[in-house]
């Protein structure tokens, strides 16, 4: 089982999000329909979904992670670094970064700010810090998506 809690660098909160009203709607009705297949993940996207600040679309901080935006994140124990772009799954393709918003690592991004660090426990168990370093203000344009 693939959970994560997300946490705020020094106080061991979890990292404020913000989502856009203008796909708040689809999200849920993902989430609804996840949870037969996924209940877990759903269970996730929901909570984060709940514990959001929802804004106007045209009110969403540039530096928040949102559906189409670029990210590039860090894994703190490798310090690797990767830039991967969340989109609804229909949309996804991996070869190109573009991730579903219903995979762990969508749900756990959704609606971060730069600077923000969440904990992330992976597959086989291990526990790992990653960190938004850069969230594009815009959609990427075709073929930057995933570098």
């Amino acid at each position: 089982m693939n959970k994560q809690l997300s946490t705020s660098r020094d106080t061991g909160r979890r990292p404020r999000i913000v989502i856009g009203a203008d796909c708040l709607e689809r999200l849920e009705a993902l989430a609804e329909g996840a949870i037969q297949r996924n209940p877990d993940l759903a269970d996730r996207l929901l909570g984060e979904i709940g514990r959001a600040r929802i804004v106007p679309a045209a009110k969403l901080p540039q530096n928040v992670v949102a559906i189409g935006r670029a990210v590039t994140y860090r894994d703190e124990s490798t310090g690797q670094e990767k830039t991967v772009t969340p989109v609804y799954p229909e949309d996804a393709d991996i070869a190109r970064g573009r991730i579903s918003i219903l995979t762990p690592i969508g749900v756990a991004l959704i609606g971060l700010a730069e600077g923000a660090s969440l904990h992330w426990d992976t597959r086989d168990g291990k526990r790992r810090v990653l960190t938004v370093l850069h969230v594009a203000s815009q959609d990427a344009p075709e073929g930057l998506e995933a570098q």
